[in-house]
């Protein structure tokens, strides 16, 4: 299968990896877009891209950018999105809804949504929507057997409004327990970081998914305490309370279970390392990219045909 994958040149997380899991398993022309090439689709597929050579087309980009130019991506065939923050439509924020108003205008595409019930609102709305999770670069971060001088902690962004319940939480929890919040660099710091945390705190409030931050922390050997996203997306995932995650709906849940931890440090162990082993089975990105190829190559739906002004406006570059 011959696959044009295009991914954002500029961003923050390292997804080099991820890439990689596509390419491993797919004939792949991985192309690094800029800003400038994803505000005008139009123009970088008329002077760079021969649609017909591929039999899928992979969009990663940015979100704001495609809803800008929804008619030129009408005209694209065997269109696949790959996207992680399609949760942004069920929750308060400027997107809320964004993503089924820009879903319904290519009802054709399959979207690969990195939540289970969020893939699954997306099928009951009428799309063809298929979940494959986000994951980790296990190249990147492993745990290194470091002593873990850093009892609770989070590492990441709590500025977004769509993190506005994560940094709600943490600011609640920093009053009654001595949790550290803080950022590192991508990469080495960050490994070095997660693997001085024991407990590591994630707090997707109200998201409906589990962050990467989650199976980063537990490939790292942190003791992952994650805010609990239902038992939908606790199944699909394999994620089991008390066993390789500690799964929490309150400050006072979450004090209660850290307590137990606290005075049985085998228990906070063997989480640990149930955790660590279901992150190294299951969501390194090499399987992960394995996976998003597996969901690509089935039947798309058929796109209508472009009609003759249509044609004429795509050859003419407009």
């Amino acid at each position: 299968m011959k696959v044009l994958f295009l991914v954002q040149k500029e961003q923050r997380a390292i997804l080099d990896r991820l890439y990689d899991g596509v390419a491993a398993h797919c004939e792949c022309d991985l192309r690094w877009l800029s800003s400038e090439d994803q505000r005008n689709l139009r123009r970088y597929f008329k002077r760079e891209v021969d649609v017909e050579r591929y039999d899928r087309i992979i969009f990663f980009l940015r979100f704001k950018q495609e809803i800008r130019q929804v008619g030129f991506i009408r005209t694209l065939p065997n269109l696949v999105i790959l996207e992680h923050d399609a949760y942004q439509n069920y929750i308060a924020c400027k997107y809320t809804g964004a993503f089924s108003a820009h879903y319904r205008k290519l009802p054709w595409a399959r979207v690969i949504s990195s939540g289970f019930v969020v893939s699954q609102r997306l099928r009951q709305e009428g799309f063809d929507a298929v979940f494959v999770p986000k994951g980790y670069d296990e190249q990147l971060l492993s745990d290194q057997g470091r002593e873990r001088d850093l009892e609770l902690a989070f590492v990441g962004s709590t500025k977004s409004v769509a993190y506005s319940g994560r940094k709600a939480l943490l600011d609640e929890l920093a009053q009654v327990e001595n949790l550290l919040v803080t950022r590192t660099k991508s990469g080495e710091d960050y490994c070095n970081t997660l693997n001085r945390i024991r407990f590591f705190v994630s707090a997707d409030v109200g998201m409906g998914e589990y962050m990467i931050k989650n199976f980063e922390a537990m490939a790292c050997g942190c003791v992952l305490l994650a805010f609990d996203q239902g038992p939908a997306e606790n199944d699909a995932l394999g994620l089991q309370d008390m066993h390789n995650v500690v799964l929490y709906d309150s400050i006072p849940v979450l004090q209660r279970k850290l307590a137990v931890l606290r005075g049985d440090p085998q228990l906070a162990a063997r989480i640990a390392a149930n955790g660590r082993e279901l992150a190294l089975s299951g969501f390194s990105f090499s399987q992960v990219g394995r996976s998003i190829v597996d969901h690509m190559k089935p039947p798309l739906r058929p796109r209508p045909a472009l009609n003759a002004w249509q044609r004429l406006r795509l050859r003419l570059g407009f």
